[in-house]
């Protein structure tokens, strides 16, 4: 059986359909479609890896579509559109916005797709047939926790939230709701962030989950309260930029940074003290089952069950330190190393 993978824009049939697109084909009667938000984030880089190493074990005909940047949201329709007009058997989905994408996955499940969301899981979570992700929400505690155990005393904590987008994609709103559990601030409605009422939070802001945005918001942060000393990150860029702004004006070493993700430069971010804790997620296994899971699903109609407790496919969560705490499962920077991505 020969396998044939072609590189970048081998798929791409327009301009709307820019930004990835991969193909794999194989004599194989079952076929996947995976749609991430980008193609340059290494966390999507590391999950198509994944589905391509898998599809090619078991002879499935992969195609690989992604938004030109996190937030493109029509690019993604017009990718389950053509998805569904290739009859594939099923998508593998990383929303960019989580309610809006829902209209354009029950068209292709009406079509007879099976629609797997990964790490994202689609608002409402039933939206999609299952979801293969990193617990977000136990990501989120589990720095909480680590901060509030570093910190000690946090009545003292002066708290900035550095989120992905307006839109308030659910992966974003588990992960701040989860760490802002974990540090022991009472939550309000649990499905969005930003109306709590803790007085130890100074402000919450944007970072569309990169550097830049992270810096930007990390200024306005300040703006709102210069002696702001713990710092939450939607992910490992965003934290690599709000390091930046706090050591522009000379705060680098009093503030407490967490954040999630486990890329490889964020693991070196956490060794050389760049962040202080993040949580580790394994995109190259959510990208891999789901592969499994859609050729199952052609072979027998099947579809994946959820872990038992949950209603999702929990793929699992590390949290990485330098700076172990006592009452938590760690890993060191060592074995996070090994495990991560990027």
């Amino acid at each position: 059986m020969k396998y044939i993978r072609t590189g970048v824009a081998a798929l791409v049939a327009s301009t709307c359909l820019a930004g990835s697109a991969f193909a794999q084909s194989s004599i194989s009667d079952s076929s996947v479609c995976l749609i991430t938000k980008d193609a340059t984030n290494p966390f999507f880089v590391k999950m198509a890896e994944g589905a391509f190493q898998k599809a090619a074990e078991l002879g499935v005909a992969l195609y690989s579509y992604a938004g030109k940047f996190d937030g493109d949201h029509e690019t993604q329709v017009a990718a389950i559109e053509t998805c569904i007009a290739q009859g594939v058997d099923g998508i593998l989905l990383v929303a960019s916005d989580t309610k809006a994408i829902t209209s354009s996955v029950q068209q292709a499940r009406d079509a007879g797709l099976a629609v797997i969301a990964l790490d994202t899981p689609l608002d409402p979570l039933d939206a999609a047939d299952m979801t293969f992700a990193t617990d977000n929400f136990q990501a989120g505690v589990l720095i909480g926790e680590w901060a509030a155990k570093t910190m000690g005393d946090t009545s003292d904590a002066r708290i900035g939230l550095l989120n992905i987008n307006i839109s308030q994609p659910t992966v974003g709103v588990l992960r701040n709701q989860g760490f802002l559990t974990g540090f022991g601030v009472e939550i309000g409605d649990p499905s969005k962030w930003g109306d709590e009422t803790d007085s130890r939070i100074s402000g919450q802001e944007l970072s569309n989950g990169n550097a830049e945005g992270g810096r930007e918001g990390m200024e306005n942060l300040l703006a709102i309260d210069p002696e702001i000393n713990v710092v939450y990150t939607i992910n490992e860029p965003a934290a690599a930029g709000a390091y930046e702004a706090l050591r522009s004006v000379g705060r680098e070493n009093d503030v407490l940074i967490v954040s999630v993700d486990g890329g490889c430069p964020g693991i070196e971010d956490v060794a050389s003290g760049v962040i202080g804790a993040t949580a580790q997620q394994y995109p190259l296994d959510m990208a891999s089952l789901g592969v499994e899971a859609i050729a199952e699903y052609a072979a027998s109609g099947e579809l994946p069950a959820a872990t038992e407790g949950k209603d999702f496919f929990d793929t699992g969560v590390g949290l990485v330190t330098d700076a172990p705490v006592d009452g938590l499962d760690q890993l060191s920077v060592e074995q996070g190393r090994e495990l991560c991505w990027g």
